[in-house]
């Protein structure tokens, strides 16, 4: 009986689609919280569709604030993709862009900070807001706060990679799975400012 390629890819001894071990893992890590994020965006759109009395995004934040944070963010992922790119060739170039991602994962954090003491400030709780529906602080504070949870892990994850890639002690693949990492968090958060701030 002749063994096919692909029966001998997924009969033991090598991964499917010569992915390494790690990337197969972060892979279902990814997907995992994925699942997570959806469950409480899903939430989050049903409270907000079964609410009378939902505030408007333009009501409660600051919409510039929130296009900067978006922005930084997103360039973060610029700079993190530059970071793969020359992971296999240029260590010092790599390591540059990578505390690149980092400031601009902290810069984002930061305004998050400030975007948070402007909410509580003016009576934002996660039991109640003064702009409405109670869920509604519920939902903010528990989404952007989980979010906020992944992009601190993904700068520490990265000053750890910048580290150990300036002493030349990381492989690409070290640095791609940092970059799988941060390119989620930065998508996921592509989904909660269209739900939170736009729609």
């Amino acid at each position: 009986m002749t063994t096919t390629y692909a029966d001998s890819r997924w009969m033991g001894g090598a991964c499917p689609f010569a992915a390494g071990w790690k990337k197969v893992m972060m892979w279902v890590f990814i997907i995992g919280d994925a699942l997570l994020f959806a469950g409480f965006l899903t939430g989050y759109g049903y409270g907000r569709v079964m609410s009378a009395d939902w505030p408007q995004a333009g009501e409660v934040f600051n919409l510039g604030l929130i296009g900067l944070m978006t922005f930084v963010l997103i360039s973060s992922s610029a700079t993190m993709a530059a970071a793969v790119a020359t992971a296999s060739s240029d260590r010092a170039k790599t390591a540059r862009f990578v505390w690149m991602t980092v400031v601009g994962g902290l810069v984002f954090l930061g305004l998050q900070a400030y975007e948070w003491s402007h909410l509580i400030g003016a009576g934002g709780r996660p039991w109640e807001n003064p702009w409405g529906a109670a869920l509604f602080g519920s939902y903010f504070f528990l989404i952007t706060g989980f979010h906020g949870t992944h992009v601190l892990i993904g700068v520490i994850v990265n000053v750890v990679t910048a580290i150990r890639t300036s002493k030349g002690i990381t492989t690409p693949e070290n640095v791609e799975m940092a970059g799988l990492y941060w390119h989620f968090v930065d998508l996921v958060w592509v989904f909660i400012f269209t739900l939170f701030y736009l729609v």
